[in-house]
């Protein structure tokens, strides 16, 4: 019987981070209809719904599953979505949340064998030139705090949409 490797507690500490702030995406959007999670309330345009689409596809798959793994399928498709950030109004609602909590699960499948300091397998050079980021520990970073920047908009859409807040200090 192989036993899965237990990453260290460095990457267990970034991981719980990461799953925090996950949970705050999630969380702010609950008991928000489909209607609601379309609606935009600023004037760049973006919805709490493509917001999440975005994460899923160009956060979770893109530094995970493409740039951790270097998976050959997913950097074939990343051109077939022209923008993330655009959720087509045939696309139910519950289907972009599903594929954000499916692209969380398997980033989590490559983060928990992958070591810290392990080298990237891929790296878009047409995207970002030379590598500005070089190891699991570096995109962890990154994604913590892409996604807790994002969160942090979907707060303040969600209390634009309907005064719900996540989280108040008194």
């Amino acid at each position: 019987m192989t036993q899965e490797p237990t990453p260290d507690a460095e990457i267990r500490a970034l991981l719980t981070s990461l799953d925090g702030q996950r949970r705050h995406v999630l969380g702010i959007l609950d008991g928000l209809d489909a209607d609601a999670l379309r609606r935009v309330v600023l004037p760049s345009g973006w919805n709490c719904l493509s917001l999440v689409q975005h994460l899923a596809l160009d956060v979770e798959r893109f530094w995970f599953r493409a740039v951790i793994t270097g998976d050959k399928d997913v950097i074939r498709s990343l051109d077939e979505i022209d923008n993330a950030w655009v959720v087509e109004p045939d696309v139910p609602a519950a289907d972009v949340l599903q594929r954000y909590r499916e692209e969380t699960d398997l980033a989590n499948a490559v983060i928990t064998v992958t070591a810290a300091d392990a080298p990237l397998a891929w790296w878009p050079h047409h995207l970002f030139g030379e590598p500005h980021l070089h190891t699991l520990r570096d995109v962890l970073l990154h994604v913590i705090t892409e996604t807790a920047c994002h969160a942090g908009h979907l707060d303040a859409a969600r209390e634009l949409l309907d005064g719900r807040r996540w989280m108040v200090l008194t």
